[in-house]
This record gives structure tokens, C-alpha cells and sequence, in this order.
């Protein structure tokens, strides 16, 4: 076995000629670094890196200040024209009373006679056109006025247990 500390020393490798390389070669590579040496010379001269050149001087610089005002169109107007309505007054009846015609007497001989109208008429009537009668609630307009039931009786509108009733006199 051999020593490995003794082993023989290479020996190196013979050097390239000079003229190796063909001439050709050579000018293409002449050609194409001077070609980038210039390119990138012009893109310094003109970028600059992006950055530009700082003036010293300070120059006053104009302000200008714009003022913009709003003022809204005008809204189209809407108008409801509402008809008042006439509130019910309490009118007042005149009743004539007449004497009745004696029984033998030929006028109305086969009628029942009696109802509303022989006995009495209500001055203030509901909005249905019936009397009132004690008890029902009053209307707002109606509120202390006299009337009577269609029987005759006179009832008042009165504030009554939280609202305003027709009650008996």
C-alpha cells in the first residue's frame, strides 16, 4: 500500500496559445461591449435615475385657493288644499202643537196615529239623521247643548263617568 502523504504531486495542466480563439470572434465581442458601453452612457446622460436636479434659488410659489358653494335646487313644492268641513250647529225647532180632530171626523180615520212627530221633535239629530237618546256619547260640537229624545224627554250633553253624554235633565 502506498503512503498517501508521499503521493506524487500533479502536474499542472499546459497553458492555452494566444491565438486560440478565432478573429472573427474576437471583433463581435468588441462590438457588443462598446455597443452597451455607449447605450447605457446615453440612458445616465438622459434618466439621471429618475432623480432631478435640485435648485438652489427658492422661487415664491403662487397659491391658488378655489372656493366651491353649494346651493341646492329648490325642491318642488307640494300643496294640499283640504276643504273645511262645516260643523253641525244645534238648530232650533218651533213645534206647534194643535188640538186633535174629534174621532168622528171623516180626515185620517184608518191611521194608528201616534209616533215621533205627534209627541215631539229633536233639535240636534246624529249624523245619521236619528234623535239622541240618554246615555250616547255626545259629539265634540254638541258639548253642553239641549235637546230632546224622540219620545219628548230634554237631555243635555254633559261631561259624564270620562266623556261627554247625552244625560237627563
Amino acid at each position: 500500500m502506498a503512503n498517501p502523504y508521499n503521493a506524487p504531486t500533479p502536474t499542472p495542466p499546459t497553458p492555452r496559445p494566444p491565438d486560440s480563439r478565432p478573429l472573427r470572434k474576437r471583433v463581435l465581442v468588441w462590438i457588443g461591449g462598446s455597443g452597451l458601453f455607449i447605450a447605457g452612457a446615453l440612458i445616465a446622460a438622459n434618466g439621471g435615475d429618475g432623480q432631478e436636479a435640485v435648485e438652489t434659488g427658492v422661487k415664491p410659489a403662487t397659491t391658488i385657493t378655489a372656493t366651491v358653494t353649494a346651493t341646492p335646487e329648490p325642491a318642488p313644492t307640494v300643496t294640499e288644499t283640504l276643504k273645511a268641513k262645516t260643523q253641525p250647529r244645534p238648530t232650533v225647532t218651533v213645534t206647534k202643537t194643535a188640538a186633535a180632530e174629534a174621532a168622528d171626523s171623516d180626515s185620517d180615520s184608518g191611521s194608528g196615529g201616534g209616533g215621533q212627530d205627534s209627541v215631539g221633535t229633536c233639535s240636534i239629530r246624529s249624523n245619521s239623521g236619528n234623535c239622541y237618546s240618554a246615555g250616547q256619547f255626545c259629539r265634540n260640537s254638541d258639548h253642553g247643548a239641549t235637546t230632546t229624545t224622540a219620545a219628548g224627554t230634554r237631555i243635555k250633553c254633559a261631561y259624564s263617568s270620562n266623556a261627554w253624554r247625552w244625560t237627563s235633565i
